[in-house]
């Protein structure tokens, strides 16, 4: 093989497979026609030779063809040397596709320059390529090929079929099993193997033996332990000064067939067998316990650890780019299917990208003019964001925390937490002021208790015309965007903000969702605190909500609890009922009982929506209106001070974070007459905290008071016309675990998942799947971890043809025994593939 294909077909096209796009710079311009040549039918390359204007058009209509995967790469060759600095990348109009994939050569890895891969392509060849290079800085492909040219080997390259001495120490390192089987025939070729280890590596080999077995293994710790001690930034631990590794010559040797056996999946997973043995042999994480610094590659498992307290450490000191670095470096890392270390490191990416989302919105902020119409706009535009970023976050915490033995997770978790509070904190203030100055609700937004007479009632003026009202209990305004996108593959969604009646409870909320709402709806004084009263009907509890229902409706008229509906466990919907009210109060029922597993409450709420509403659809349900009562905080960043007192005078509070009536409340209350705020009844006046304290310590969860994150909520309206997604075919997917193990040593296992690519699949399809564990009664026993390609919102990874992801599963604690993981429909629960597994926990 020649140094031009190597780089083709070694370095350049196998890059272009792991991150789709690739930008080559080359200011020699020695891999121009190298470039060209690597176009195809699938694979559009980019030249930026001639004209900037025109490769840049060029690349960005690439770059939307792969996002429609007309494409499986983009490779952008451009010849000028590759933008360094910050400034220099915000000049470059290729360095955002570079961000977008990789780089070519890569200054973060070692191997990349032309020498480089010279002596990775011909490691026997080392001492004459270095004389060549010494002679001349630049030879050329023809030059290079030149050196070395007879054949050495010959018993080897007839017994392993290959050619490159390249490829003789992979196969000695990891045959296939036709080679395998050829090197333990017979012994011919042991001598020439000795002389080829000498002359590449440096290998003396130890051992007598001639059987493939003895060699492999002497040859696995010889280059695992060099790549190690060539990346190690220190000098070796006394107890491994000794041990055997190669010279400095063969440096690119060792670190380019590490690189190959790691990253390739046909010898992954003997790489990762090798390396804990290894790993195991040589006392490693024992005698290396003192070094905080390991360098920068991945050879063994125990190394991870390391990079993963550097990656903290670099959170805590606020140096985000040094996150993104490491973050970047172990996407790709074999260690990455480990699912304990997985969960520590999606914690540091959902850290960093909280923490940089809220510098940014901080930054916004301070910019924005003051106003509560400017700000609601603001926070239904962008700011909502960070509520969605500290809930995931809040998830990956949650995942941990129960595992999290020697408090690893403390200082990152603590430091991200007071990142968020910052930002809220900032943004409540200015809500407080902008809303006591100009009242409740803003100006140009749908009330919440107009919700239902200006949007579902015009719905049913038809008779016939069937329409699904769901009240959702406490889906604020981030999770119904969260919602809109999923629903927005199923059928035509509209997706609208909403302000909600205060106070922002449950029982008040619900009622401003009713017929009549916006012009009857009033708040009387009891003497276990208010009522709401629709016209005069009291509204307090679920029967007399859905009593107003009928009698408006009559027959037309019916209501389900959402999980019931899902399951099956209701009755069928009769064909004379237009109006069906789905209620589900799930997501505030857990966040009220059980704060701290509340966030994967809400992911199994928001299937459980998708799938009602497939439902509906089957029974000919043409609308749906999406609707909810108040928002929420999530209150996982007080401090010990973060508690206000109640106000003083004639006041009934309100679920800990407002009151009604009359009386003094002080400068960190906000004060004003009940109907500026949109509250009608008994009531004179309104007063809440200023901050986003509550009237009572401890409380991880709350709603009732008047913040952003309480008040903006979201209506959903949808059109049930049509098919949501291709009936035509099923995906073909394949699970796979530990390729092909079938027990599990670790409560959160990384399921390797695929959808096999036919003729019979558009281009275009994409499909979406819940993954979960079931015991052999149906009962779920484990669910995807969210977080990379598991969507924090529904639990789901989608997936097109060709396409591989790894998710990582959370197993009950409590169970053990055998179970099958199942990739099911969201919206069907069919079954698309399934794996057979069983527990094999270490005591």
């Amino acid at each position: 093989m020649g140094i031009e294909t190597y780089i083709q077909q070694e370095v350049l096209a196998k890059r272009l497979k792991d991150f789709e796009v690739l930008v080559v710079y080359d200011p020699e311009q020695r891999y121009h026609s190298t470039c060209l040549a690597m176009s195809g039918d699938r694979r559009q390359v980019v030249d930026a030779t001639e004209s900037s204007i025109e490769s840049r058009e060029a690349s960005m209509r690439a770059l939307q063809a792969l996002g429609r995967r007309e494409l499986d790469g983009l490779l952008i060759y451009v010849p000028a040397p590759q933008p360094l600095e910050e400034t220099a990348k915000q000049r470059d109009p290729f360095a955002i596709y570079a961000a977008c994939g990789a780089v070519f050569p890569d200054r973060t890895r070692d191997g990349d320059d032309f020498q480089s891969l010279c002596l990775q392509a011909k490691p026997e060849h080392g001492d004459e390529l270095r004389d060549l290079f010494e002679r001349d800085p630049q030879p050329t492909f023809a030059v290079v090929d030149k050196v070395g040219g007879g054949l050495h080997w010959p018993n080897l390259r007839a017994q392993l079929d290959v050619e490159s001495s390249r490829d003789i120490l992979l196969s000695l390192l990891a045959p296939s099993k036709r080679q395998e089987e050829d090197l333990k025939r017979n012994d011919a070729w042991v001598d020439e193997a000795r002389e080829l280890l000498q002359t590449c590596i440096g290998l003396n080999l130890r051992t007598r033996g001639k059987s493939w077995s003895t060699i492999a293994d002497e040859l696995w710790r010889f280059v695992l332990f060099s790549e190690f001690a060539f990346d190690l930034p220190v000098a070796l631990p006394v107890a491994l000064a000794d041990i055997p590794l190669a010279p400095d010559r063969a440096r690119a040797v060792i670190e380019g067939l590490c690189d190959t056996l790691r990253n390739d999946q046909r010898t992954q997973a003997r790489y990762i067998e090798r390396a804990e043995q290894v790993e195991r042999e040589l006392q490693l994480p024992e005698h290396c316990r003192d070094l905080s610094d390991l360098g920068d590659r991945d050879t063994f498992a125990f190394e991870e650890r390391t990079f993963l307290r550097q990656a903290m450490a670099a959170f805590s000191a606020g140096d985000l780019e040094a996150v993104r670095a490491r973050l970047s470096r172990h996407e790709h890392s074999v260690w990455a299917a480990r699912g304990e270390n997985r969960l520590h490191w999606q914690l540091v990416e959902a850290a960093t990208e909280l923490a940089d989302h809220c510098a940014e919105l901080q930054s916004a902020l301070g910019q924005q003019p003051d106003g509560l119409d400017e700000l609601v706009g603001s926070y239904v535009r962008s700011l909502h964001e960070a509520d969605r970023l500290h809930r995931e976050f809040e998830q990956s915490v949650s995942d941990l925390e129960w595992q999290d033995l020697e408090g690893v997770i403390a200082p990152i978790r603590d430091e991200a937490r007071k990142r968020y509070a910052g930002l809220v904190e900032q943004l409540q203030q200015r809500f407080s002021r902008c809303l006591q100055a100009a009242g409740w609700p803003a100006t140009g937004y749908l009330f919440n208790a107009q919700v239902f007479d200006e949007v579902v009632a015009p719905k049913l003026q038809q008779n016939g015309h069937r329409v699904a009202y769901f009240m959702v209990d406490a889906l604020r305004y981030e999770l119904g965007v969260a919602l809109e996108k999923q629903l927005a593959d199923d059928a035509a969604v509209e997706l609208t903000p909403a302000l909600a009646q205060l106070p922002s409870i449950t029982l008040v909320g619900m009622a401003s969702l009713l017929p009549g709402a916006g012009e009857h709806l009033r708040l009387e004084r009891t003497d276990r605190g208010l009522k709401p009263v629709v016209g005069d009907m009291p509204v307090t509890s679920v029967p007399q909500r859905m009593e107003l229902f009928r009698r408006r409706y009559g027959q037309r008229f019916d209501e389900v609890r959402l999980e019931e509906f899902v399951r099956g466990k209701s009755t069928g919907i009769a064909d004379h009922v237009d109006l069906l009210v789905v209620r589900s109060v799930e997501i505030d029922s857990q966040f009220e009982n059980h704060p701290e597993t509340a966030p994967t409450e809400i992911a199994n709420s928001l299937k459980r929506i998708r799938m009602a509403i497939h439902r509906l659809r089957e029974q000919g349900f043409k609308e749906v209106v999406i609707a909810t009562d108040h928002g929420f905080c999530m209150n996982t960043h007080a401090g010990a001070g973060d508690v206000i007192d109640k106000p003083e005078g004639d006041w009934v509070t309100v679920h800990d974070r407002c009151a009604l009536g009359d009386g003094a409340a002080g400068d960190d209350h906000i004060v004003t007459d009940a109907e500026k705020v949109g509250v009608r009844g008994e009531f004179s006046r309104f007063a809440a905290p200023r901050s986003l304290a509550a009237y009572r310590a401890g409380l991880a969860y709350y709603h009732g008071g008047a913040s952003l994150q309480e008040c903006v909520v979201p209506v959903i309206t949808m059109q049930l016309r049509g098919e949501a997604q291709p009936t035509a075919s099923r995906p073909s997917v394949s699970l796979d675990y530990k390729h092909g193990s079938r027990r599990i040593t670790t409560r959160v296992p990384v399921i390797d998942i695929s959808i096999e690519r036919d003729d019979m699949f558009s281009v275009d399809a994409t499909y979406e799947l819940l993954i979960e564990a079931q015991d052999k009664k149906g009962n779920v026993v484990g669910e995807a971890k969210v977080g990379g390609a598991v969507n924090a919102a529904t639990g789901t990874v989608s997936l097109q043809p060709g396409d591989r992801e790894r998710v990582t599963l959370k197993m009950s604690p409590e169970f053990e025994g055998k179970f099958k993981i199942k990739a099911l429909d969201p919206r069907t629960n069919t079954n698309h593939a399934q794996l057979d597994l069983e527990t094999d926990y270490a005591v």
